[in-house]
């Protein structure tokens, strides 16, 4: 089957983010007293946007936070963004290859995925075809995005292929009835036991996805 659209979460897939946002939340929220560290948001915000993640540490400690929270996370985190953000090792390199129509649908804000895109050098590339969760109902595990960037990209679900880092992107491109390969290559999942299904194909190394993608294409599965 031929695969028509290549559907790429950011953070995570393209960008090598996720430890720093981690510190900057657990700092934050340890200014104010509240505990939680590097296995809680990989276990519980990861993929998630950020209306979500509030509603978890609200539930989580019984209490509100503070109305510029949100506002004060991504002022430092677009900080730490410009001294040390990375793209994953090897994406650069292979989306200059690519010859597939592809695009990003992102849980992040529509400001930090454009910052995130400039600052890796590839808002020229992605161009308008980035697709955040504040454009639809519900964010992932909802496939309310993915189904929407492909509508945008004029393109039929099933003919698109989700890659992802987070198990509730990873359920939204199944619930969308899309194919979907898991990505481990980003700092914050290296050493770390593998949190997506058994059955959804993992890779860690941007080099093999041109073969993954062939195997997909001609085989229908990867082997």
């Amino acid at each position: 089957m031929r695969i028509e659209l290549v559907i790429f979460d950011c953070d995570g897939v393209i960008a090598d983010s996720e430890l720093l946002s981690a510190d900057v939340m657990i700092a934050q929220l340890a200014e104010m007293g509240l505990s939680i560290g590097p296995e809680d948001i990989r276990r519980d915000f990861l993929g998630r946007s950020f209306p979500t993640v509030a509603k978890v540490i609200r539930e989580r400690f019984n209490r509100e936070l503070p109305a510029d929270f949100e506002a004060e996370y991504r002022r430092r985190l677009l900080l730490r963004f410009v001294e040390e953000l990375a793209p994953t090792p090897g994406f650069p390199e292979m989306l200059n290859g690519l010859r597939h129509p592809c695009c990003v649908a992102t849980s992040s804000s529509r400001p930090r995925v454009e910052r995130t895109l400039q600052l890796l050098g590839l808002s020229d590339f992605f161009g308008p075809r980035v697709f955040t969760a504040s454009q639809v109902a519900h964010g992932k595990p909802a496939p309310d995005l993915f189904l929407f960037a492909a509508e945008q990209m004029g393109v039929d679900p099933t003919a698109t292929l989700v890659i992802e880092d987070s198990l509730p992107g990873i359920e939204a491109a199944r619930a969308a009835g899309m194919r979907v390969l898991a990505y481990r290559g980003a700092s914050h999942l290296r050493g770390h036991p593998a949190m997506t299904p058994a059955d959804v194909p993992s890779f860690d190394n941007w080099n093999v996805f041109p073969h993954l993608l062939k195997q997909i294409e001609t085989l229908g599965e990867i082997r």
